[in-house]
C-alpha cells in the first residue's frame, strides 16, 4: 500500500511533539501572577468542572446536527470533521494555543498600558505554569488549569462550526492543516484581544462578549464564507437530508451544552451564571418559535430541521449578551435574530455561493446580530447605547468591522496557504462517490 508523503510528515510531527512534551521545562517567572489555594472557591470549581463537560458535549452534538443534514454518502465524513477537532485542537491548545490566547500581552502601548494583539507563546507553552493555583487576573477562584481546559472547549468547537459550509467537498488532511492554522493565526489572537484583561478589543475598545459571539461565532461564520468562496460550489448542490432525528438529537445536545458555554462563562457559581442560564434558554425558545411561524407566513411548511436551526440561531445571538441582559430582552434577541437569519438563509444571492449548511447565515449573521444587540442593550455603566451613549455603541461597531475583516481576509489567506501545500478540494470522482468512501473507506 502506497503511503502519501504528507501523512508521513504529519506522523513525524506528532512524534516530535510527543517526545518534546516529555522533556520540556519552561520558566517559572510568572509565579507572582498566582494566588494561594486558600483563594479557591469549591462551588465555583464544581460549576466550572460541570460547565467544561457541558461544552465538550457540544462538539459531538454539532457532529449529529451537521451529519443529519448532509447526503447519505457524506454523513460519516461530516461528523468526523467536527469530532476530530476534539483531538487536534485539544493538543494544539495545550502546546501553544492557550499561551497565544492568554499569555502576557504582546501589542502596543497607549497611555502607559500595553494592549495586546496576541499572548506571549512562551508563557504557557506545553501548559507550563498552568497548575492548580488560581490566577489573580484571569480566574481568581478556580484552579488555573480548570480555566485553561474550559477555554479549550471553546477553541475546539469553533473550527468544527466552519465545517458545515464546505461539507461534501473538502479533503480531510487539508482540513486538519487549516484548523491548526486557524487556531494559531485567527482564533488565538481574537480570543486574546477580546477576553484577556489587557486585550485590544476588550480593554481598549470596551467590546462586550460574554461567551463568544465575536470570538467563536463571528470568526467561524466569516471563515465559513471565505471557505465557500475558495472551494467553490459542489457538483451537485441538491441533496436530501439523511437523518432528521440526528438533527434533533444534535440540537438537544447543543442546547444542553450551551448552558455550560454561556452560564459557565461567569467563571463562578453566582447570580450572573443563573441569569445567563435563563437568558440562554429563553432566547433559543423565542428564536425557534419565531422561525417556524415566519416560515409559515412565507408559505413554507413547519419542519423539524428548521425548528432546530431556529433554536441554534437563538443560542448564537444571546451568547455575547447572556450575562449582560434581562430575560425579557433575551426574548427580543431570539425574535430578531430568527427573522434576520431566516431571511439570509432563504436569500437567493447567498444561496448561490453554496454554503452547504448555511453556516454564515446562521452563525455569522447570528454573531453579528448578537454583537449589535449587545452594543444596544447590555446593562451596566458604559456598557451599551442605552447605558453609556453613542460612543460605546460606536466602539462596538468599529470593532465589528475590524473583526469581520480580520476573520474573513485572514481565513481567505489561510485557505490559500493550505491549498499551496495540500489541495483543499477532493477530486470530482471522490466527490461523486462521497467523502465517506473516498476519504475514510467507510459507509453507513
Amino acid at each position: 500500500m502506497k503511503i502519501e508523503k504528507r501523512w508521513v510528515i504529519s506522523f513525524a510531527l506528532i512524534t516530535l511533539i510527543a517526545i518534546t512534551s516529555l522533556f520540556w521545562t519552561g520558566s517559572n517567572d510568572l509565579k507572582d501572577q498566582f494566588l494561594s489555594e486558600d483563594n479557591i472557591n469549591t462551588s465555583d470549581v464544581a460549576w466550572l468542572l460541570t460547565s467544561s463537560s457541558f461544552v465538550l458535549l457540544m462538539t459531538p452534538g454539532l457532529s449529529f446536527f451537521y451529519g443529519g443534514m448532509v447526503g447519505k454518502k457524506n454523513v460519516i465524513s461530516t461528523m468526523l470533521q467536527s469530532f476530530i477537532s476534539l483531538g487536534v485542537v485539544s493538543l494544539l491548545w495545550v502546546i501553544v494555543g492557550f499561551s497565544l490566547s492568554f499569555g502576557s500581552p504582546i501589542g502596543f502601548e497607549i497611555g502607559g498600558t500595553t494592549y495586546g494583539l496576541i499572548g506571549n507563546p512562551l508563557d504557557f507553552l506545553f501548559f507550563n505554569n498552568v497548575s492548580s493555583l488560581p490566577h489573580n487576573a484571569l480566574a481568581s477562584t478556580i484552579p488555573f488549569v480548570l480555566f485553561a481546559l474550559f477555554q479549550m472547549k471553546f477553541a475546539v468547537i469553533t473550527p468544527a462550526i466552519i465545517t458545515g459550509s464546505f461539507a461534501e467537498r473538502v479533503r480531510f488532511i487539508s482540513y486538519l492543516l487549516f484548523i491548526c492554522l486557524f487556531i494559531v493565526f485567527i482564533y488565538a489572537p481574537l480570543c486574546h484581544m477580546v477576553w484577556h484583561p489587557n486585550g485590544l478589543l476588550g480593554s481598549f475598545f470596551g467590546v462586550k462578549d460574554f461567551a463568544g459571539g465575536t470570538v467563536v461565532h463571528m470568526s467561524a461564520g466569516f471563515a465559513a464564507l471565505a471557505g465557500v468562496l475558495v472551494l467553490g460550489k459542489r457538483k451537485n448542490s441538491e441533496h436530501i437530508p439523511t437523518n432528521i432525528p440526528f438533527v434533533l438529537l444534535g440540537t438537544g445536545m447543543l442546547w444542553f451544552g450551551w448552558f455550560g458555554f454561556n452560564a459557565g462563562s461567569a467563571l463562578a457559581s453566582n447570580g450572573t451564571a443563573a441569569m445567563a442560564f435563563a437568558t440562554t434558554t429563553i432566547a433559543s425558545a423565542s428564536a425557534m418559535v419565531t422561525w417556524i411561524f415566519f416560515d409559515r407566513i412565507n408559505g413554507r411548511k413547519v419542519s423539524a430541521m428548521n425548528a432546530c436551526i431556529g433554536a441554534v440561531v437563538g443560542l448564537v445571538v444571546i451568547t455575547p449578551a447572556a450575562g449582560f441582559v434581562s430575560i425579557p430582552k433575551s426574548i427580543f434577541f431570539g425574535f430578531a435574530a430568527a427573522i434576520v437569519s431566516n431571511l439570509m438563509v432563504n436569500w437567493k444571492k447567498l444561496k448561490a455561493f453554496d454554503d452547504t449548511l448555511d453556516v454564515f447565515a446562521c452563525h455569522g449573521v447570528g454573531g453579528i446580530m448578537g454583537m449589535i444587540l449587545t452594543a444596544i442593550f447590555a446593562e451596566g455603566e458604559n456598557a451599551s447605547l442605552l447605558h453609556g451613549g453613542w460612543s460605546v455603541f460606536g466602539h462596538h461597531m468599529l470593532a465589528l468591522i475590524l473583526v469581520s475583516a480580520f476573520t474573513f481576509f485572514g481565513a481567505l489567506l489561510l485557505y490559500k496557504v493550505t491549498n499551496l501545500f495540500i489541495p483543499l478540494r477532493v477530486s470530482d470522482e471522490a466527490e461523486r462517490i462521497g467523502l465517506d468512501l473516498s476519504q475514510h473507506d467507510e459507509k453507513l
